[in-house]
């Protein structure tokens, strides 16, 4: 159990809504997994990125990019931003997982276009890692809108994940 130093945002689970947890306010953890922290909060559970870990007083993940003097969204740094984010039941990368099948820049509205899939169209934290995808991904220098759609064909399998990853799951043979 641990107190909220400051105030913390946080996200409802499985649904992903923005919620705040106030100062002084106890928190359960039930679950880090990359960098990534599952708390239970008046008897909801409650996701709190790990860049905000601080708030919770516990050492925050630091995503540091490197700066632009073109003032233009760097592809390298997208990707930087979706390889910090992990599933919440596997510790495994999203991108690694084989879980964005796309991801576009739009130069001229300073966006980010993802098309990402679960690995079960089932899965319930669809809406949580929607919003993790476009927490991190709105910190790389220069975005503005991120905009994910979750798609489900072609339907997701082991095949598409990295051979770190499959490594990693015990899936590799």
């Amino acid at each position: 159990m641990v107190v909220a130093q400051t105030d913390c945002p946080a996200r409802l689970v499985p649904a992903g809504t923005k919620i705040t947890i106030p100062k002084d306010t106890f928190v359960t953890i039930t679950q880090a997994l990359g960098g990534n922290y599952t708390v239970v909060i008046n008897g909801n559970m409650a996701r709190v990125d790990g860049t905000d870990a601080g708030a919770l007083g516990l050492k925050a993940e630091s995503l540091e990019f490197a700066e632009n003097e073109n003032n233009e969204i760097i592809e390298e740094q997208v990707w930087q931003a979706l390889k910090s984010i992990y599933d919440p039941e596997i510790p495994v990368n999203l991108v690694d997982l084989g879980l964005i099948y796309s991801m576009e820049i739009d130069r001229d509205a300073k966006a980010v276009n993802i098309n990402m899939t679960l690995t079960a169209p089932a899965c319930g934290m669809g809406p949580v890692l929607v919003s993790d995808i476009k927490y991190r991904v709105a910190k790389v220098p220069n975005v503005e809108t991120v905009n994910v759609e979750l798609v489900f064909d072609p339907p997701w399998t082991r095949d598409m994940m990295s051979d770190e990853a499959k490594l990693a799951t015990g899936l590799f043979f």
